[in-house]
């Protein structure tokens, strides 16, 4: 059934009627016919007058032949209460004729204030705001996933959307007036949604590019320092950030931007380069001072001595700093004439202060060398003088190589006892056949060479040669002796015969049959009996044969002639001369 109700007074077809039932979202609307031409429709907005408060409910007079009723409620409580004849704009909810719901409301038609009162600011912001709309409101409070603000209507500005950089507490907005940019419109659902960060994008795009425009390299500029990071601070240009390097920002050393700038601070810096494609900027703050390294060559000549404050140090070496922006380095062989240093800190540690000598300077690569041992008598210079040749001296066996021994014979000054020097008459394989590591022995010093730093040192030479005295004397061609096999190769025996001294039994020299393996005839530790062939006291060997003990006593003559000087090795009986390999000293 549709009613159709007269409306003193109205025009129902009012321009603004028909955009608030589009702002509306397509409500579903309801005619009702009282009378002949008049028609109310549902969700319209109308004018009534107030006719009496009637316990929860305010009655109004909208000109129908029943009254209209708003609940109490509908007035805030610091709104003015209502009054008999006041006008109102009322949105009808619902229309009943005699099928009221009760005894009291049957016939009435319900009606809301309030609802009549967002439709209408709904629709005086639509008249008026578009997307894309700059638009200033009140941030209300925080909301879900956001804010809300009061521009005429609630708007939602989401969390994401309030700043370039989310803060870290969007209610510090609350009760602030900002301005954002409408994103988007959705009439049905009545929401809007707000850019604050948006409207900061675009302003500063705008004066991104004007700024682009007049800036040019050694310019300086004001700016703000809007965030610090480990590796410098970016720096709000007036439109766009430029990067403040820690490299750039003193010339001396800093460990945290944070010891040059802070959040906020308005600073004066220097463009030091622009890359206008990529919109990057690179600052300088240093680069306002002039550089320390300018007048470095004529303040700091090579050979200077002077005194710094080391301020790192590194497995390399130490940074020592002269002056604010001035630092040199001390290379860890730089630190000590004798000590042997496998980390600087053994000698040196941050904020010691130090004397040093300037060694080099590169001006172009901003390097300064130094040392610490130059400032200090290099002892090397006196070695001479205090260990000449023949000089019996005491030391400690420091390490051992395969060719000899490191003796140091004081702190830092090593000699070398080569294994050719350790024995007059013992062939020795490796230094440690006589010597160990942390042994204190007595040398003689052979030799000092100053320019390469080296100390020959002999062991042997502690004694006479016993080849020059004893050895030729005491075992003649022809003489038996006992000995010890001390070592078998593939061509003879070495027998031991006292101190060290070994002779050679050659092979051939180990039977009256021909022998392949050595091993078979004697073994290491075996003690024999063998002839002296001969002995060569230039050469310092000793032939012996182990065949020839037996031999008839007339064979004496045969073998003093065979080591006879001069003789040759073909004469030697039985091809003794075979025997003339290697012999050992």
């Amino acid at each position: 059934m549709v009613n159709r109700i007269l409306i003193r007074g109205l025009d129902l077809k009012q321009d603004w009627d028909a955009d608030l039932e589009e702002a509306m979202g397509g409500i579903a609307t309801e005619e009702l016919e009282w009378g002949e031409s008049a028609l109310l429709t549902v969700n319209k907005i109308i004018e009534g007058r107030i006719l009496r408060t009637d316990g929860e409910f305010v009655l109004v007079d909208v000109g129908y032949k029943s009254e209209g009723i708003i609940p109490r409620n509908e007035w805030d409580d610091d709104e003015e209460p209502p009054k008999p004849g006041d006008i109102v704009r009322v949105l009808i909810e619902d229309v009943d004729d005699a099928m009221g719901r009760t005894e009291e409301s049957r016939g009435m038609i319900t009606l809301s204030k309030k609802k009549a009162a967002k439709a209408i600011a709904w629709q005086e912001v639509m008249d008026k705001v578009h997307e894309g709309d700059i638009v200033t409101g009140k941030v209300l409070r925080k909301i879900k996933g956001g804010l809300l603000v009061d521009i005429g209507v609630n708007v939602f500005l989401p969390a994401s959307q309030v700043d370039i950089r989310r803060p870290s507490d969007i209610g510090d907005y609350i009760d602030r007036s900002i301005q954002c940019i409408v994103l988007k419109i959705d009439d049905q659902r009545h929401n809007i949604v707000v850019s604050r960060r948006a409207l900061i994008e675009s302003e500063r795009a705008e004066k991104k590019q004007q700024l682009l425009s007049t800036l040019e390299v050694g310019q300086l500029r004001k700016g703000v320092v809007k965030n610090i990071a480990e590796f410098g601070a970016f720096v709000d240009l007036g439109g766009i950030d430029g990067l403040l390097h820690i490299t750039d920002m003193s010339w001396g050393r800093i460990g945290h931007p944070s010891e040059m700038v802070s959040i906020d601070q308005e600073v004066e810096v220097m463009i030091l380069h622009i890359d206008r494609e990529k919109e990057k900027i690179a600052l300088g703050l240093k680069q306002k001072m002039p550089s320390p390294w300018d007048a470095v060559e004529g303040k700091y000549p090579i050979g200077t001595v002077l005194k710094g404050t080391v301020v790192n140090v590194m497995s390399y070496g130490a940074f020592v700093k002269l002056e604010e922006g001035i630092e040199g380095l001390v290379h860890i062989s730089e630190m000590s004439w004798t000590k042997r240093i496998s980390h600087p800190n053994e000698l040196v540690h941050i904020d010691d202060e130090i004397e040093v000598v300037v060694l080099g300077i590169n001006k172009d690569k901003q390097e300064i060398s130094l040392g610490m041992k130059q400032t200090q008598t290099n002892p090397w210079d006196k070695v001479v003088d205090r260990y000449p040749t023949g000089t019996i001296v005491k030391g400690t066996v420091r390490n051992l190589t395969n060719y000899g021994a490191f003796i140091e014979i004081e702190e830092g000054i090593d000699g070398l006892l080569h294994v050719s020097d350790m024995s007059w008459t013992r062939k020795i394989s490796h230094p440690s056949e006589m010597v160990e590591k942390g042994q204190e022995i007595e040398c003689k010093v052979l030799s000092v060479d100053q320019q390469r730093r080296r100390i020959a040192l002999g062991f042997k030479q502690m004694e006479d040669d016993p080849w020059a005295t004893d050895i030729p004397g005491k075992y003649q061609p022809g003489q038996l002796v006992t000995g010890t096999v001390t070592k078998i190769t593939n061509f003879g025996v070495f027998i031991g015969l006292e101190n060290g001294l070994e002779g050679l039994l050659h092979i051939s020299e180990l039977a009256e049959h021909k022998v392949e393996n050595p091993e078979e005839i004697v073994k290491v530790g075996d003690q024999i009996e063998v002839k002296v062939l001969r002995v060569d006291a230039g050469e310092r060997k000793i032939g012996l044969s182990r065949k020839r003990v037996d031999w008839a006593e007339e064979d004496a003559e045969t073998d003093a002639a065979s080591a006879s000087p001069g003789a040759p090795p073909t004469e030697l009986k039985g091809g003794v001369g075979n025997s003339s390999g290697p012999l050992i000293k």
